[in-house]
């Protein structure tokens, strides 16, 4: 962590608030993505200057509380225990204080300095919704401050109060009344504390707290002590006498009385007109909710977007392709000029822009389809396809948190995988794991716009449509059919906070589609660029060959695997040899075929689609469309299938998850290459 000359802020908040918003409008380009240290939560770090103060902003995981049974939850605490920020910057949504002031409460008797920001003002204000800025401050005793994250407004004032917080190092000073029989508990705790260890009164009062709740992090730092034992009896016996007294479980005792208090507190800040309209989100959501409609909503939505992608990218991508043919002609004339080696002109024109350039050119495609993402995820549709998807998912095995991990797998599998952690029993952990890799993620993209170019361009949508559609169904039988065989897990409730729809920043969006493209292009510089090389030297050798041909090496492995492959229609060894290395990375199919089919770059008029028209003669639109089913279904990449073993702790899971996705990629392929010949296609 970058420290001292600095200033470090956290910012916390609840999902949904604006939170990531704030964070790319104040930090700009200035920013590292990256995890925390031993976990797999994303960690978002920028940095910016006020004044002539550098700030260190950190964005801390969207979190509902900051006892640590979650990743996430852990995560924050521990930057405000261990890293002793200057001051947290907490980002409230201003149309449901009540709920976002839970985190606040929290915040304060852990000591952190905090400056409140109440984001969305205006959107409250038009729901008939107004709050005593001045009086929330007094009864708060921090500041707090209006702000609008998307339009920037506030920003000075927030700044402002920020610095000062930071500079008078002012801890907050809350201290809750619990109730008669906890107060004493939490003396007796205390008075342990005191006499066995040095703790400051504030550190007290927080593990005190903590451990009534079975805080993970709180338990982990009294087992290193010597009185651990003790401590924990001491705690045990008086948790079971308090639940005895009241008749409750100790979570919802301290939880009821934090949320007593803030309620008492919003009734003297918070001002609802009696006759406000039924908002727009209400109404909205009456349609794109409703469980006759949500689902088909859904599905035209992802529909358009699919048509929008291809629609505004094309001419991008001609730009892409032109530049990319440009570069490797004027490669070619300057390795000519010099008198390179044939070898190096081959290596670097055939293996390297040939392979590497031809899955660059599908950049465009990227970053405006993860452009489309962000808004669908910014605006709060997708927290409503998750709600209308529950049933659904449940009617298949399937839980309803697994859409998350769903709809993140859609970006890539290995996160997706990693989001299974918030499924609560190991079954559906496990069910969603091995059903996640049939999602088609963005990896495998280029090569159905690679297809698609060819074989349907005036049917990319819905081609395109068709295939995510399958990795949908696909999904859903798989997960029925993994249930039988795991069996049945013990039912969990499934709840999600419905944020209002808002318009997102149009920079928070190219910011997220930034992200992805920058993955992609650091991709195609390494994984891609090494295989693209490897591949190049399998195809050239042994010298006096045909460069790319079956008397090759990559020839010869190919047509060892072809046979397999002929009834699903592409029995060929280049076809063989490009899912061979997809198993690395799905995006190395499209830098094979570019390698093994060779462009000639020494012809301006030449560009990577040229690599698509050359093997028209090995496919054709049905046999082209059963290839793509195959990449769709077929063993996922090798980062998914490590992470999986990393997950599950077995190599029984990964070795199931690669036969399994084969068998049914195979089989799928199969009946749709002979039944489409049956009829004629």
């Amino acid at each position: 962590m970058v420290r001292r000359n600095n200033v470090l802020v956290g910012l916390a908040g609840n999902p949904n608030v604006g939170k990531t918003t704030l964070f790319n409008a104040l930090t700009g380009s200035k920013q590292h993505v990256g995890n925390w240290p031993g976990k797999t939560v994303e960690k978002k770090e920028g940095t910016f200057t006020y004044g002539d103060v550098q700030c260190v902003l950190v964005d801390l995981p969207g979190t509902y509380s900051l006892t640590a049974y979650t990743e996430e939850e852990a995560v924050t605490s521990d930057f405000i225990l261990d890293e002793n920020p200057d001051v947290i910057i907490h980002i409230v949504d201003a149309g449901n204080l009540e709920r976002n002031l839970f985190i606040t409460v929290q915040l304060l008797e852990l000591g952190a300095p905090v400056v409140l920001a109440l984001n969305m003002v205006s959107q409250a204000q038009s729901e008939g919704i107004t709050i005593n800025q001045k009086l929330l401050s007094e009864l708060l005793n921090i500041p707090v401050v209006m702000i609008d994250a998307k339009r920037q407004g506030g920003f000075k004032k927030l700044l402002d109060e920020t610095n000062t917080v930071a500079k008078l190092h002012k801890k907050p000073d809350l201290k809750l009344t619990y109730g008669r029989e906890v107060n004493r508990t939490l003396k007796r705790i205390k008075d342990f504390l005191i006499d066995h260890d040095t703790f400051t009164e504030q550190e007290q009062e927080w593990l005190a707290i903590k451990l009534l709740e079975d805080d993970v992090r709180s338990k982990k730092i009294i087992r290193q002590k010597d009185y651990a034992r003790d401590l924990e009896r001491l705690v045990r016996e008086n948790v079971v006498q308090l639940e005895n007294i009241y008749g409750k479980d100790i979570h919802a005792l301290l939880a009821s009385t934090r949320f007593a208090f803030i309620r008492g507190l919003t009734r003297e800040v918070v001002h609802e007109r009696k006759d406000k309209n039924v908002s727009f989100s209400d109404t909205v959501d009456r349609y794109l909710t409703n469980k006759f409609l949500g689902v088909p909503l859904f599905l035209g939505v992802i529909f358009l977007i699919f048509e929008a992608t291809f629609y505004l990218s094309n001419p991008i991508i001609r730009f892409f392709e032109s530049t990319i043919a440009f570069f490797g002609h004027s490669l070619a004339l300057v390795l000519v000029k010099y008198g390179a080696p044939a070898w190096v002109e081959s290596l670097l024109i055939d293996g390297v822009v040939g392979g590497v350039g031809s899955i660059v050119a599908f950049v465009p495609i990227i970053g405006v389809l993860f452009f489309f993402m962000a808004f669908l995820e910014d605006s709060g549709y997708m927290a409503r396809v998750a709600y209308v998807m529950d049933k659904f998912m449940h009617a298949f095995g399937l839980h309803g948190k697994a859409f998350i991990p769903f709809v993140l797998g859609f970006g890539c599998n290995v996160p997706g995988i990693m989001a299974t952690r918030t499924l609560q029993t190991k079954k559906d952990r496990l069910l969603t794991m091995l059903v996640i890799p049939f999602v088609t993620c963005g990896a495998r993209l280029p090569v159905y716009m690679l297809f698609v170019g060819v074989f349907f361009p005036e049917h990319r949508g819905v081609v395109i449509f068709s295939i995510y559609l399958t990795s949908i169904i696909i999904s859903m039988l798989s997960g029925l059919v993994l249930k039988k065989i795991l069996g049945n897990s013990l039912a969990s409730p499934f709840v999600i906070e419905l944020p209002r729809y808002r318009v997102p920043s149009i920079k928070g969006m190219l910011i997220h589609a930034w992200e992805r493209v920058w993955i992609f292009i650091k991709k195609a510089g390494t994984i891609i660029l090494v295989f693209s090389m490897i591949i190049w030297f399998l195809a050239s050798f042994p010298f006096g060959v045909e460069y790319g041909s079956e008397q090759s090496l990559v020839g010869a492995i190919g047509k060892t695997v072809a046979p397999l492959l002929a009834p699903l229609g592409f029995g060929h060894w280049r076809a063989a040899v490009a899912l061979m290395f997809g198993f690395v990375a799905k995006e190395v199919i499209v830098s094979t075929f570019g390698t093994l089919y060779g462009i000639d770059m020494t012809v301006v008029s030449n560009s990577v689609t040229s690599i698509a028209h050359s093997f028209q003669t090995d496919f054709t639109p049905l046999s082209a469309y059963s290839f793509m089913l195959f990449v769709l279904l077929y063993v996922p990449c090798i980062a998914v299938v490590a992470v999986i073993k990393r997950e599950t702790h077995s190599y029984k899971w990964p070795l199931f998850l690669i036969v399994y996705t084969t068998a049914i990629a195979w089989s799928v392929s199969f009946m749709v290459f002979q039944i489409g010949s049956l009829l004629g296609f």
